[in-house]
């Protein structure tokens, strides 16, 4: 069970949380194409390592959250607000 520190409300557990998606995609422009916008719907990566996240404090606070989370280990590496800007650490190799 992944532990998430709200910038808010304290450490909670992951059930008060709902997943939100992937913080890392951009919504095309709107005159991007019909192929642009299929992917953006469609197609995603599977990382193996640290990935940023959106997570909704849904049973607290009720606020978006961008979180630093290593798909691998779950470890939680930061976490903040939607406008926050939470770098990536270099892959090891």
């Amino acid at each position: 069970m992944l532990r998430i520190p709200c910038p808010h409300c304290g450490v909670r557990d992951e059930i008060e949380f709902r997943y939100r998606g992937d913080a890392s995609v951009r919504r095309p422009a709107g005159e991007a194409g019909m192929e642009a916008f299929l992917a953006h719907v469609y197609e995603r990566a599977n990382p193996a390592g640290w990935h940023l996240e959106w997570w909704q404090h849904a049973a607290g606070c009720r606020q978006v959250l961008k979180v630093r989370r290593h798909t691998v280990t779950h470890e939680i590496g930061a976490v903040g607000l939607p406008g926050d800007d939470l770098p990536l650490p270099e892959a090891s190799a």
